[in-house]
C-alpha cells in the first residue's frame, strides 16, 4: 500500500470514528415521534400536586426539559445550602428540579427518609449530610426503590416506558424519560452530562441501566 492510499484509509477511518462519536453522543439530529403517533398509550398519574392543570408525570418530564434548556454547565461541587447556583449542575439536579416543577420537594423527601432509615443508604455511610445527599445518584437509587414503582429495565418493551419515568444507570447517572421516541418506539432520556446532548437515546447506555421508576404520590 503506497503512502497516498494509506493516508486516504486513515482519513476514512477517522471520519467514521467522528461520525460514530457524534451519533453516540446525540449530535446527529433524527426525527422524533410522540406516543400518540406510535399508538402507545400514555399513562397518567391522576395527580396534579401543584394544581397547574398538568398531570404529575408530564409535569416532571417538562420540568426536566426546562432545566436542561437553561444549558447549565456541568460542574460537580458541594454547596452549603444544598442547591447549586443557577447555570451549573450535574445529572441529579435535573431530578430535583423536575420534581419541584411538579410540586414536590425532593430534597426534603430524601433527607427525611435518610434520617429515618440511615442504614438503608450505603452511600451515606452512617453520616447524613443534607447539603449533598439528595444530589447523589446512589441515594436517589435507594430512595426510588423504596418510594416509587419499580418497572422493567428492558428498553425494548417500549410501551412500559412513559414520559416522566426516572431511569438510573449503574449508580453513577440518572435521567428522566422524554416524551420523544424514535420511529421504533425507542425512548430518549433528558439528562445533564458533560459531553452528550440533553436528550439522547437510552440504548447507548443500555447495559448500565440499574433502575426504572415511576413516581407514586403518597399523602
Amino acid at each position: 500500500m503506497n503512502k497516498k492510499r494509506f493516508l486516504i484509509l486513515i482519513t476514512l477511518i477517522f471520519a467514521v470514528m467522528i461520525l460514530y462519536a457524534l451519533k453516540y453522543f446525540g449530535y446527529i439530529p433524527t426525527k422524533s415521534y410522540t406516543l400518540k403517533e406510535l399508538g402507545i398509550k400514555e399513562i397518567k398519574s391522576g395527580i396534579d400536586k401543584d394544581k397547574d392543570g398538568i398531570d404529575d408525570y408530564k409535569d416532571i418530564m417538562l420540568g426536566a426539559r426546562e432545566y436542561v434548556m437553561t444549558k447549565p454547565q456541568y460542574k460537580s461541587a458541594y454547596y452549603k445550602d444544598g442547591y447549586p447556583p443557577k447555570g451549573e449542575g450535574v445529572c441529579t439536579d435535573v431530578i430535583w428540579y423536575a420534581f419541584k416543577k411538579a410540586g414536590y420537594d425532593l430534597k426534603d423527601l430524601v433527607d427525611k427518609d435518610i434520617k429515618n432509615n440511615t442504614k438503608d443508604y450505603y452511600r451515606v455511610d452512617g453520616s447524613p449530610d443534607p447539603n449533598i445527599d439528595f444530589r447523589r445518584v446512589p441515594n436517589l437509587l435507594v430512595f426510588f426503590r423504596k418510594n416509587a414503582l419499580s418497572l422493567t429495565t428492558d428498553i425494548t418493551k417500549v410501551d412500559q416506558w412513559q414520559p416522566g419515568d426516572i431511569i438510573t444507570f449503574s449508580d453513577s447517572h440518572i435521567g428522566i424519560v422524554s416524551d420523544k421516541r424514535t420511529k421504533n418506539g425507542e425512548i430518549l432520556i433528558i439528562h445533564q452530562s458533560k459531553f452528550e446532548k440533553k436528550e439522547v437515546y437510552a440504548r447507548y447506555r443500555y447495559n448500565d441501566i440499574s433502575g426504572h421508576f415511576r413516581w407514586i404520590y403518597k399523602k
